[in-house]
């Protein structure tokens, strides 16, 4: 009796777990399901550059086009495979198979491409960039974006660009303007297309700041202006609202600003080479370390960072009127000339002065 009744327990165990891993397996098969097999409706999703596929599946749960997002990862760890960026159409009568197919296979709904532009750069770099992933030559792309009548169309449609742009000094009235991002493009996009939707994107960065930009004492284009400044001198510091805080301090005391990367663009050569006495005395509307320029420049100098753009607005407020980054990038502030010199030497004999 005793051996008949151990046997009774291992088959009602093994009933028990028969019927356990069954009904897990028809679950599993049933979350991965169609969510509605009567959808009609189209759902554009999209995947954007380097997303996780744990972010991916977060995002079809949230537009509610599959059942289970715990079994969807599931899935994929036993069907591993890499989704596709770009813009898809789904629709909730897929299954969740369905879509992971057509995710890794890219099996996108129109032909796009995704490009990336890199802060702290020139208009006429986004102009290379542009010319070299579509059909457009650098020259047509820095026609339209010269463009004075276009230019003024764009002054009417973005709160961010006003007639401070259409000084005839500024070399580009665009420069600091196209926020460096990566995009996804159409591929038959039209220039103008893409500088909207870099527009587009200034925009909807500045309107975080907007009680910040009302308060300021400087116009949008200052603002812009000083942001690239800060871009540019402050590409090596750990402390770029320090920076912003030096030159607004400068501005308010009347001192000039004496930057560097201003002469640079102000006649037109990049880090790589260094400046020459003509070049530091040149007279134009960029040269903040000649005797022609007394505060900012007449324009912004690159593209300035959301970093950059947020340290323009809320500089920190100190009584420093020089700063150095080290190597390491730490950034050491003086209020004299004498006291940022010493520094400097400092930096030298320690071994921690930036080289070129």
């Amino acid at each position: 009796m005793k051996k008949k009744s151990i046997i009774l327990i291992i088959v009602s165990l093994f009933a028990f777990l028969l019927i356990g891993t069954i009904s897990a397996t028809v679950y599993y098969e049933l979350s991965l399901g169609a969510v509605s097999k009567d959808a009609k409706e189209n759902i554009t999703f999209t995947i954007h550059p380097g997303e996780s596929t744990s972010t991916i599946i977060k995002n079809l749960k949230k537009e509610g086009l599959i059942k289970s997002d715990l079994t969807m990862k599931i899935y994929t760890k036993l069907n591993p495979g890499d989704p596709q960026a770009g813009t898809y159409i789904l629709t909730k009568s897929m299954t969740a198979k369905e879509i992971f197919k057509a995710l890794i296979e890219g099996k996108v709904t129109r032909d796009t491409m995704w490009v990336t532009f890199v802060e702290g750069k020139r208009l006429t770099y986004i102009a290379d960039v542009i010319a070299k992933n579509f059909e457009f030559t650098k020259e047509e792309v820095l026609e339209i974006m010269d463009d004075e009548n276009y230019v003024k169309s764009l002054i009417e449609k973005y709160d961010c660009l006003t007639d401070a742009v259409l000084n005839a000094k500024i070399y580009h009235p665009l420069e600091g303007y196209l926020f460096a991002d990566t995009y996804e493009f159409n591929s038959d996009v039209t220039i103008k297309g893409i500088i909207e939707k870099m527009l587009d994107n200034t925009e909807s960065k500045l309107s975080g700041f907007h009680d910040a930009i009302e308060q300021n004492k400087y116009s949008i284009h200052e603002i812009m202006t000083l942001a690239s400044i800060v871009e540019l001198e402050g590409a090596r510091s750990d402390d770029r609202k320090g920076v912003a805080g030096v030159f607004y301090n400068r501005l308010t005391a009347g001192w000039a600003l004496g930057s560097d990367v201003t002469t640079y663009y102000a006649v037109n050569k990049d880090f790589s080479v260094d400046l020459t006495k003509s070049d530091l005395n040149s007279c134009n509307g960029y040269n903040t370390r000649g005797t022609c320029v007394s505060g900012l420049p007449v324009g912004p100098i690159a593209n300035p960072s959301f970093e950059s753009l947020k340290a323009a607005l809320e500089p920190t407020e100190h009584n420093y009127y020089f700063f150095v980054a080290d190597k390491n990038g730490k950034t050491y502030f003086n209020k004299t000339n004498q006291e940022h010199d010493a520094t400097v030497n400092k930096l030298r004999s320690e071994g921690l002065w930036y080289e070129y």
